[in-house]
């Protein structure tokens, strides 16, 4: 039978310590936003790193870089504060997206990334949205980053 020394109880308590403060430091940005938070408050305790993260599910359909390709989405490179449907030339938009135009902003990017199909009806984006309003504004935190 092989015994484990102290210090591998040690290394093993605190990464699992660590895995734990990633989940308490999203609670505590939630609570530091306040009760019934608005998307705004919500922005201001956003982490981008937390939304790089979130944005893996993105990924799937949408590259992020600056000369990175597009896929079965648009390249999302500088998004935020852009033209809706307007900034890659080469990807064919819907007609529903071009027709909703305007810019991304942070309330714009909120409400889509919250049920795209909701906001513009016949959107080609079959992504559902994201229910939690805190991964929302990390989303979009990390967008903003992205330029």
């Amino acid at each position: 039978m092989r015994r484990f020394g102290p210090a591998l109880l040690v290394g093993a308590v605190a990464l699992v310590l660590t895995a734990c403060s990633s989940g308490d430091d999203k609670e505590a940005r939630r609570r530091s936003a306040g009760p019934s938070p608005s998307p705004a408050a919500l922005l201001r305790v956003a982490s981008a790193s937390a939304g790089e993260t979130v944005f893996g599910q993105c990924s799937a359909c949408h590259s992020i870089g600056r000369d990175a390709a597009d896929r079965s989405g648009p390249n999302l490179f500088g998004v935020m504060g852009a033209e809706v449907a307007n900034r890659r030339p080469r990807f064919p938009y819907t007609g529903a997206l071009q027709a909703f135009g305007g810019r991304w902003t942070p309330e714009r990017m909120d409400a889509w990334l919250t049920n795209p199909k909701r906001l513009v009806p016949g959107t080609a984006m079959g992504f559902a949205g994201l229910a939690d309003p805190l991964d929302r504004a990390d989303v979009i935190a990390y967008l903003q980053t992205q330029h």
